[in-house]
């Protein structure tokens, strides 16, 4: 886990990170939230749709931005103000993504910097693309 303190931040700073969607996760998500959606679901609905499995909640896809804010960049200190993103194409159980942000504003006044996200999957497509705006912490002292 990376330890950065804000004057160690610098616009053009980035971090990436991979990880595999996995069926537990699916599961563990639907239990957690009760979306039963079948899209979600449902491998014959999803297919019927035009699908070709079953689609991953885009909430999991998205979550993977908390770990690259709470590990990578800024690291512990972080504290996420906002998050605003698009999902630009569907994310399926056994997909790859590689988690990725670029620090392209720091707000000294707030001790805030603001990324730009994107997630890729192992075909090298564009599945999300956003923004952060993350808080950092000040060091104990």
């Amino acid at each position: 886990m990376n330890t950065y303190t804000y004057k160690e931040l610098r616009t053009g700073m980035t971090a990436q990170f991979s990880a595999a969607v996995t069926d537990k996760m699916m599961a563990d998500f639907q239990e957690n939230t009760g979306d039963t959606n079948p899209l979600h679901t449902d491998a014959d609905f999803a297919r019927k749709k035009g699908y070709g499995n079953r689609v991953c909640y885009g909430m999991i896809t998205a979550s993977f931005l908390s770990t690259l804010v709470g590990v990578y960049i800024p690291g512990e200190k972080a504290l996420i103000h906002e998050v605003n993103v698009k999902f630009t194409a569907p994310v399926f159980v056994g997909d790859i993504l590689t988690v990725a942000g670029e620090i392209i504003e720091l707000n000294d006044t707030v001790r805030q910097v603001v990324l730009k996200v994107t997630v890729v999957n192992q075909k090298n497509e564009k599945v999300l693309r956003g923004t952060m705006k993350v808080g950092v912490m000040e060091d104990e002292g």
